[in-house]
């Protein structure tokens, strides 16, 4: 791995609290190469952006207070920090506003402006479909304000599941997702079988 890489994956791995949010990076990066087959990219800039646009969600970087982390925009805190720590790791300076225009366009809301963003919308909503989507979501439940409850995760998974998959761009985003949904829809259709009906 070059040097530059490596002290992007470093920096992230010593930020990533918890630490089960240091799985998602290298897993993305990963998935955004396959969803970017075929396609013409600046692999650095992926790169970079994958493992620095969830910078804003990271224990220490987020505020503590519970109405201010309501109101709180991780995706542009990623996008404003992002060129310090890129400049200060060797990252080249050139490539630092399409690494900020691809975290900022990664959200599903967003129609991302460049082919690294589409890449990285892409791969990012397949990490919130399937097995993995399963579990990031449930791992939630009481540790975000946002989901105190299992049926406030059956809720996004289900939304996540009819929604998520129409919003991808890629032809290989849609092949993935294509076992990515029916992995969701067993699941939730199991959950409905053995819950018949009572809350969670």
């Amino acid at each position: 791995m070059n040097p530059v890489r490596a002290a992007i994956a470093d920096f992230i791995r010593e930020q990533a609290l918890p630490i089960d949010k240091y799985s998602h990076q290298p897993r993305l990066y990963g998935l955004a190469v396959q969803v970017g087959a075929g396609q013409i990219y600046d692999d650095e800039v992926l790169y970079a952006a994958a493992w620095l646009h969830d910078l804003g969600v990271f224990i220490d970087h987020r505020p503590n207070d519970p109405a201010a982390l309501s109101r709180w925009d991780n995706v542009a805190y990623a996008v404003a920090r992002a060129p310090g720590i890129l400049i200060e790791l060797g990252f080249p300076a050139a490539k630092i506003p399409a690494v900020q225009a691809a975290i900022r366009d990664h959200l599903p809301t967003r129609e991302p402006a460049t082919i690294e963003g589409v890449i990285l919308r892409d791969a990012d909503i397949l990490e919130q479909l399937g097995a993995v989507g399963i579990l990031r979501n449930v791992s939630k439940v009481g540790r975000d304000t946002r989901y105190p409850t299992y049926a406030d995760i059956l809720a996004v998974l289900r939304r996540n599941m009819t929604t998520l998959p129409g919003q991808l761009r890629l032809p290989a985003a849609r092949t993935l997702a294509r076992a990515r949904v029916q992995i969701l829809r067993d699941f939730l259709d199991a959950l409905d079988d053995e819950g018949a009906g009572a809350p969670l």
